[in-house]
């Protein structure tokens, strides 16, 4: 029946073509023209109607037999649960056996090590150690419950009003694990629908909080301002609904991935002009940057009030563990209570936030700490300035002193393979220890790889100059050999 439609269709527009095209039925057709386009397309919708009303062609449903069965599951291959184990993954990192201070144990040799960000020289300090076990004689070792439920101790209110008045904000909230408070302080602001300007050299503490929140995020060049800028007017002029939205900037004062500083007064501007917020992480620069070593804020004269959220880890300058947010009252009050890491994690042990107020007061009662890191930072800096095959990354005040190739092999897993022979040889040949920015597969960061020493105030001008002298004389028997 569908065929012999289809026939019928196609003599019916096989007669119009003919008719149009001779001469004497032009006239007629012309003075007809509208009638003529009305019964064509009439014609047409009548065909689409009669194929859209037949019924697709569909295989006679039939049980498979046991010889199609057993075909199919030799055919089958499943997904692995863990992707295949390569070289890299293999790798295992040297595992230190003492305390991580300037100088540690590796296989039963000493080594001066650059792989620990002790930037104050604190881990180990006497005063540390009498607080942590004075502190454990007193609490135990844990308080084996969250904040919010019966895991608030004195000392954990104490350390919280230490850091604020530190740092000179209204309040402030702890954290139990360093990284927890990057990836729960952003998803307990920035929601769904909610738009988020991150710097493309965050680290993946802050990549996790930008993932959780299911915000709209939008990268900009790294340290760039002209591309934020940029970022910031296209996000502004093309959304309509721009005012309706929570809106942030997210940074870090000294970048992990680069060893770069913040340019925070210009950051400021910005954001004032533009009327976003702004969350700085500082977990490298608290302790390190400004005359006293209040930070970023300090270090650029700007009082932190310009700043909805500043967050750091403690796990670096002072060598504890667990993290910080400091801010106004409502916005550590808003965490209490929506923020994953602070709810429904068991809280920070009491030893350690006794460690954090102990560090805080040897920073205080210490200015010299800070001198002699920046002392050690510029030396190192001046060591290294001209080594052989790289350049210096960071910032000449970073104290992530941060070694990029000139010029790259082709391919980042090239290029950090030739990373870590460097790393690998310097260690064995010099009892030099340092590490290569080497990124987990959940690490979104697209920097270029390098070599990052992490200088502390209690490296002696002997560990600097062992460290230089070895790294240039390896880089130059590896790039002048490839």
């Amino acid at each position: 029946m569908a065929s012999a439609f289809l026939d019928i269709v196609n003599t019916t527009l096989d007669w119009v073509t003919s008719a149009l095209d001779a001469p004497s039925a032009r006239a007629v057709v012309f003075g007809f023209n509208i009638g003529g386009h009305l019964f064509v397309e009439v014609l047409l919708f009548v065909v689409i109607l009669f194929l859209l009303s037949q019924k697709s062609y569909k295989p006679p449903k039939r049980p498979l037999t046991e010889k199609e069965i057993d075909e199919l599951c030799d055919e089958w291959v499943p997904e692995p649960l863990i992707p295949s184990l390569d070289e890299e993954m293999l790798y295992e990192p040297p595992v230190l056996e003492s305390a991580a201070g300037p100088h540690t144990i590796i296989n039963g040799k000493e080594v001066v090590n650059f792989a620990s960000a002790n930037y104050l020289g604190l881990i180990g300090h006497k005063q540390l150690l009498e607080s942590c076990s004075s502190s454990l004689e007193k609490y135990g070792v844990g308080s084996c419950g969250p904040r919010g439920f019966y895991g608030t101790i004195d000392v954990h209110l104490d350390c919280e009003a230490r850091i604020a008045k530190f740092l000179g904000t209204p309040d402030s909230i702890l954290y139990s694990y360093g990284l927890s408070t990057m990836f729960s302080a952003i998803p307990a602001f920035s929601k769904k629908g909610d738009i988020i300007i991150a710097d493309e050299g965050v680290h993946w503490g802050i990549q996790n909080g930008l993932y959780l929140s299911r915000s709209t995020v939008v990268y900009f060049k790294h340290n760039d301002m002209e591309s934020l800028r940029e970022t910031l007017e296209k996000i502004t002029t093309k959304n309509k609904r721009i005012k309706k939205l929570r809106r942030y900037i997210v940074v870090e004062a000294v970048y992990q991935n680069s060893g770069q500083i913040a340019p925070l007064d210009e950051i400021i501007k910005l954001k004032e002009k533009y009327r976003f917020r702004v969350l700085l992480d500082e977990s490298n620069s608290i302790g390190v940057l400004g005359k006293s070593g209040r930070g970023l804020t300090e270090y650029y004269g700007v009082s932190a009030e310009k700043l909805d959220i500043i967050t750091a880890a403690m796990g670096h300058a002072l060598a504890t563990e667990g993290g910080f947010c400091t801010g106004s009252t409502r916005v550590i009050d808003h965490q209490r209570l929506s923020s994953s890491g602070y709810v429904f994690s068991a809280s920070l042990p009491p030893y350690l936030a006794s460690a954090a107020i102990t560090a805080i007061d040897i920073l205080e009662e210490n200015p010299s700490l800070i001198t002699k890191l920046k002392k050690n930072i510029a030396m190192l800096w001046k060591g290294l300035s001209d080594i052989p095959g790289f350049k210096i990354a960071s910032n000449p005040e970073s104290p992530i002193l941060y070694l990029k190739l000139e010029k790259s092999t082709g391919s980042m897993k090239n290029d950090m393979q030739l990373l870590e022979d460097i790393a690998q040889r310097v260690l064995k040949e010099d009892s030099v220890l340092v590490v290569t920015s080497k990124r987990s597969m959940l690490d979104k960061c697209r920097l270029p790889v390098g070599i990052r020493l992490f200088v502390s105030a209690a490296h002696s001008e002997s560990d600097l100059l062992k460290a230089s002298e070895s790294l240039k004389r390896v880089a130059a028997l590896f790039l002048s050999s490839s």
